[in-house]
């Protein structure tokens, strides 16, 4: 069992709601309109989760890591968060048990808050039009601080902003970036396994528990005081 959190942070793209086959619509529509071949879903899939912009420079290079040259990025930029603001939410899902443990946590007295490295332009429609906006007592979102995920910067901006202390405070994500973040905020930090990891598996990143839906998430903690 683990200590019952005040306030559960949770990861959004993997976590809460699958983004993919959205993110790899925009992504082949880009490479057609630059004139070269798709890379398909199964490819991004394992690219999300570092943000759009270095999404889109993993479309361009077919690498994690490489830099494309400026000019191109500079152009493949716009056109991508053009197409994604038209197609944030017209095939993204919430993963089974997200509504019925996002109900759980709150009619347990959780606090929740959602923090994630996707820009707030994507973020609250994409929240909104799934339904779960209203959960959440704030929204960090990748540009609300000058540091994104694996920095601890946005955990503590939520620890901050709602008073709750790092000691009463959980995440709840799919990646290495959620578990570097957390240990680095003083967070506990729980993962799922189906998420965005880049195509590893998350227990190579020893989150402190995995569980495999999040409607079982409270199954973990200490009963109430």
């Amino acid at each position: 069992m683990m200590r019952r959190p005040a306030m559960v942070l949770i990861d959004l793209d993997g976590t809460l709601i699958d983004s993919v086959p959205d993110l790899a619509y925009c992504v082949d529509e880009l490479m057609a309109r630059l004139g070269r071949p798709p890379w398909g879903e199964a490819k991004v899939r394992t690219w999300v989760g570092n943000g759009v912009e270095r999404l889109v420079k993993r479309a361009l290079t077919g690498t994690m890591d490489s830099e494309p040259e400026p000019e191109a990025f500079s152009r493949a930029l716009p056109l991508f968060l053009a197409l994604y603001k038209e197609n944030v939410s017209v095939r993204s899902r919430l993963y089974p048990g997200v509504m019925e443990g996002l109900k759980r946590l709150v009619g347990e007295g959780m606090t929740l808050a959602c923090v994630t490295n996707k820009a707030e332009a994507f973020t609250v429609p994409l929240l909104k039009d799934l339904g779960i906006f209203d959960f959440f007592e704030l929204v960090v979102s990748g540009d609300s601080t000058p540091k994104k995920k694996p920095d601890p910067l946005p955990l503590l901006h939520a620890s901050e902003r709602l008073n709750v202390p790092a000691a009463d405070s959980m995440m709840v994500g799919d990646s290495v970036n959620d578990v570097k973040a957390a240990r680095a905020a003083g967070f506990a930090v729980v993962c799922v396994p189906y998420g965005y990891n880049h195509g590893r598996d998350i227990t190579e990143a020893h989150p402190d528990a995995v569980v495999d839906r999040l409607d079982r998430l409270p199954d973990l903690f200490d009963a109430p005081v």
